[in-house]
C-alpha cells in the first residue's frame, strides 16, 4: 500500500480516538528535595482537552487522504 493511504487511515482512527476519548490526563513525578539518602518527590497531575474541531479536521483529511491514495491506485 502506499503511505498517502496509511496516513489517511492514521489520522481517521486519531481523529475517532480525539472523538471517543476527549480528555486525557497525565502525571509527572519530580524530586523536590534530595538530602543525602531522603528524596521527596512531587507528582503532578494534568488534564489535557482535544478540541472536537481538531478530530473532525483529522477525519476528514484522513478520508480525503484515503479517497486520494485508492484514486491513484486505479
Amino acid at each position: 500500500m502506499k503511505s498517502i493511504i496509511w496516513l489517511g487511515a492514521l489520522l481517521v482512527l486519531l481523529g475517532i480516538l480525539g472523538f471517543v476519548s476527549p480528555v486525557f490526563t497525565t502525571s509527572q513525578t519530580k524530586n523536590v528535595v534530595n538530602l543525602g539518602d531522603l528524596k521527596v518527590q512531587s507528582t503532578e497531575h494534568s488534564t489535557h482537552v482535544i478540541p472536537p474541531a481538531l478530530s473532525v479536521s483529522a477525519v476528514v483529511l484522513g478520508v480525503i487522504l484515503l479517497s486520494a491514495g485508492l484514486y491513484q491506485r486505479r
